[in-house]
């Protein structure tokens, strides 16, 4: 599909450039259509940023949507039961951020972060926020010690923890001394993480 086609070419470009780097002449080409279809389907060049920007709110809702739906029902049964969905939940993000295709969507993502448009208010509301009400909710189940700010301070520092595997990749790889992140490269962060998640929910700070 054009627009498809489109899309992920202009997430590519505006992640590496920037919006006001990014030329609609250069994803035209690269996505081997005419400028005529981004006027088409987006409107023009702004349009296509924040399509974009959908595009990937989208594309985590449908990877992650199911995941964490399940994993929240599991978790309304016990307090042990909400730490193992919160590990659940974060094992899914960690292993979204080893798949290829979020390379350009980080890229995106971290601009739209350290300089938020409207942009931002699409990728936070329609793909962060949910998750994160849903993370906050089970962590206070958790650990109901906690007051709700501590749980959201809780929940962004536990995201962190998968996110550095996309974010932070050159520096993962460095630290371990390998070219890439390969199977049991990924098996040991995984593991690592649910141990860290396991830890940090159990028993409450000394």
């Amino acid at each position: 599909m054009v627009s498809a086609t489109l899309l992920d070419t202009a997430i590519d470009q505006f992640g590496r450039l920037g919006f006001e780097g990014a030329s609609t002449r250069d994803i035209a080409r690269a996505s081997g259509t005419a400028m005529s279809s981004i006027t088409y389907h987006f409107g023009g060049k702004q349009g296509l940023y924040l399509a974009a920007a959908e595009h990937i709110a989208a594309s985590i809702r449908a990877l992650q949507g199911e995941n964490v739906a399940r994993a929240v029902a599991a978790g309304q049964e016990s307090r042990e039961a909400a730490i193992e969905a919160l590990a659940t939940i974060l094992d899914g993000f960690a292993q979204m951020m080893l798949r290829p295709e979020t390379e350009a969507w980080s890229r995106f993502i971290i601009r739209e972060q350290q300089f938020p448009t409207e942009a931002f208010d699409v990728l936070f509301n329609r793909a962060m926020h949910p998750v994160l009400d849903a993370f906050i909710e089970l962590i206070g189940r958790a650990r109901p010690d906690l007051a709700r700010r501590e749980a959201v301070a809780m929940a962004i520092l536990l995201f962190g923890q998968a996110m550095i595997l996309r974010a932070g990749r050159a520096a993962v790889c460095r630290a371990l001394q390998v070219d890439q992140i390969d199977d049991e490269t990924a098996r040991l962060l995984r593991a690592r993480l649910r141990a860290n998640v396991l830890c940090i929910l159990s028993e409450k700070p000394q």
